[in-house]
């Protein structure tokens, strides 16, 4: 199929993966929790968006850069890192000390800054960059491995379903949130949760190594 090979067992290795919990999962639960079910959906997009970016690295070669480049790695690692943490340090020193679940609350955060901080978050992480590059080779036939054909249909795939895993996530755990908006301690506590679990991913990221 376009150069691809064992598509069918590609697509079970990337639903193990795609169920596999990683950053991208906790912010998606994270930005459901906190935000409502509609900056969960706008971030999931983000991060599936962010994905076909890595795809398109992969499938013109930039990644290679980044798997042989200490200084590459680096500095996408740690703006990736400091995205995060000043998100959560902005959550953290926030004026707000309960969180308002209502629709009209999103209003606080637009769709596109959901969507941009899910295409952020999941573009600075160089891991996700290194998986792909090791990851999509595997599926794709030696005569093809320069085209980039086959790296953009095993994106796609993957983009897929991610989408649908992270809309069942914002979804689901949206639910769980709406039940407690009306307690105001819940909603304290799970701010500062949110805000230290942000820093907690950011310094996660940090320390990344090849």
């Amino acid at each position: 199929m376009s150069g691809v090979e064992n598509f069918s067992f590609y697509l079970i290795s990337a639903i193990i993966f795609v169920l596999t919990p990683g950053i991208d999962t906790i912010f998606i639960l994270n930005k459901s929790l906190t935000k409502g079910k509609k900056s969960g959906f706008y971030s999931s997009l983000g991060i599936c968006s962010g994905i076909l970016v890595h795809t398109t690295f992969a499938a013109l070669g930039l990644s290679i850069i980044l798997a042989q480049s200490a200084i590459a790695f680096s500095l996408i690692k740690y703006l990736g890192a400091a995205y995060l943490i000043y998100i959560g340090l902005k959550a953290l020193f926030s004026k707000k000390e309960t969180l308002n679940f209502k629709e009209q609350s999103l209003e606080t955060e637009s769709v596109w800054a959901s969507f941009r901080s899910g295409v952020i978050t999941n573009v600075f992480n160089p891991k996700v960059a290194l998986f792909f590059l090791s990851f999509f080779p595997q599926f794709i036939s030696k005569t093809n491995t320069d085209s980039a054909l086959p790296f953009f249909i095993l994106g796609f795939t993957y983009a897929g379903l991610g989408i649908i895993w992270c809309f069942i996530l914002a979804y689901f755990s949206s639910l769980f949130s709406s039940k407690l908006k009306t307690n105001e301690k819940f909603n304290f506590w799970l701010n500062k949760t949110s805000s230290a679990i942000y820093i907690l991913m950011g310094l996660k990221i940090a320390m990344t190594k090849k």
